[in-house]
């Protein structure tokens, strides 16, 4: 059995070069892989490419490696709670290529599968077709997207076992899994990290075989991104 725990977030992301691609799953500030992104910041590594739904916001998420000037370009969706991440953009100090949130997904999907390119609906007649190849199936036009990858894919699971298998809870089953597949190497850090044999086989998401490295993660704060309450 093959042993996949290393110390902490330090230690899982030591080895991550300068000008790599790198996956972070979440959505919002849900499913975010907090330890992880704090050791990144500590490292101080640049020219990142970060494929995650959204750029979490000024002062949390993938929002300060943006304030760190790390990321060199963004893949992403949803990005609009980041004051610091317009900015860049606006003075082109950021590459952006925004995608459809069903398409990104689905090309991160892709590249886990090893699936190199599919045709879709969306965003055909917009600026999103622009420089894709455009084919007619049954009378419908449908843009050519590729498949996406990762030099390394770093998840936040609830529970996970020492040889990597995962569990996610709620709603942070989002793009972690999806993700994890897509790395050539996949960090995993998990609320509680158990023996082989405790996890229900029937419940794993992300199977073992996917992650590379594991730990258990300290100190989550679980923000949100906006809370509205009755005064």
């Amino acid at each position: 059995m093959i042993n996949k725990v290393v110390k902490n977030a330090d230690e899982a992301i030591k080895d991550i070069p300068d000008n790599s691609v790198l996956m972070l799953g979440g959505f919002g500030l849900c499913g975010i892989p907090e330890n992880c992104i704090a050791a990144i910041l500590r490292s101080g590594v640049k020219g990142l490419t970060c494929i995650s739904n959204n750029a979490g916001v000024d002062d949390f998420g993938i929002g300060l490696m943006l304030k760190t000037r790390q990321v060199k370009k963004m893949i992403s969706s949803y990005v609009g709670e980041n004051g610091e991440f317009e900015r860049q953009l606006l003075s082109g100090e950021l590459e952006v290529e925004l995608i459809p949130q069903g398409t990104l997904a689905e090309r991160i999907r892709a590249g886990g599968a090893g699936i190199p390119a599919f045709f879709t609906p969306a965003g055909v007649g917009t600026e999103v077709a622009n420089g894709k190849e455009a084919r007619e199936f049954d009378g419908k036009m449908y843009l050519m997207e590729t498949w996406l990858r990762a030099d390394f894919s770093i998840v936040k699971a609830w529970k996970g076992d020492t040889s990597g298998n995962l569990v996610y809870r709620g709603t942070a089953r989002n793009f972690n899994p999806l993700m994890a597949s897509a790395g050539t190497i996949t960090i995993a850090e998990v609320e509680e990290l158990v023996p082989v044999g405790e996890l229900d086989p029937n419940a794993i998401h992300t199977p073992g075989i996917y992650v590379h490295r594991i730990f258990q993660g300290s100190n989550y704060e679980k923000r949100i991104e906006q809370r509205t309450v009755r005064k």
